[in-house]
């Protein structure tokens, strides 16, 4: 396995991994995804239930994009497998809107046929670097709330769980 740099080129295939995954496991949905109008939360029986947006894929193939041609403010790598197959990918940005600029990891997925090999471990830890190597001191991520095997990922890896994020339905 190697961890390169993604490019536009990629944009398509990374949306298929995304958008498979997010099918598979809606829980994936984050706030953000939300926000970015990529997934959107639907209240059934009081509960709030998250699926992916009718042009959600559109919305997420400018994100990945504006990721992609901004590298003085965002990265996005991807694990590529020794037969070439893109196993997944992570992408990072330094938010500015704080008191100092502060890390953001967006989005660390790694297909399901990959997991366990430590593509997804390398690629946070490659975010992780680069976002320190940027001078930032604060670094995040967020994940969906029901996405209980990411939180654990995370917290094996030196992340604390510091907020809750609600939302007026």
């Amino acid at each position: 396995m190697k961890i390169e740099i993604a490019h536009t080129q990629d944009a398509q295939a990374l949306a298929d991994i995304f958008f498979g995954h997010l099918a598979a496991h809606p829980e994936y949905i984050s706030h953000g995804e939300m926000q970015m109008g990529v997934g959107e939360g639907v209240i059934r029986d009081g509960v709030l239930v998250a699926q992916t947006a009718k042009d959600g894929r559109e919305k997420w193939m400018s994100y990945i994009l504006l990721h992609m041609e901004n590298d003085a403010l965002a990265r996005v790598w991807k694990a590529v497998s020794d037969q070439g197959e893109i196993m997944g990918f992570v992408v990072a940005d330094i938010e500015e809107d704080g008191d100092a600029p502060y890390g953001m990891v967006c989005d660390v997925l790694v297909k399901e046929e990959f997991r366990g090999c430590g593509a997804g471990d390398t690629l946070l830890q490659t975010a992780i670097g680069w976002l320190r190597e940027q001078g930032v001191n604060g670094i995040y991520l967020e994940s969906g709330k029901n996405n209980h095997a990411a939180h654990r990922f995370f917290e094996k890896r030196g992340f604390t769980h510091i907020s809750e994020i609600y939302k007026l339905a």
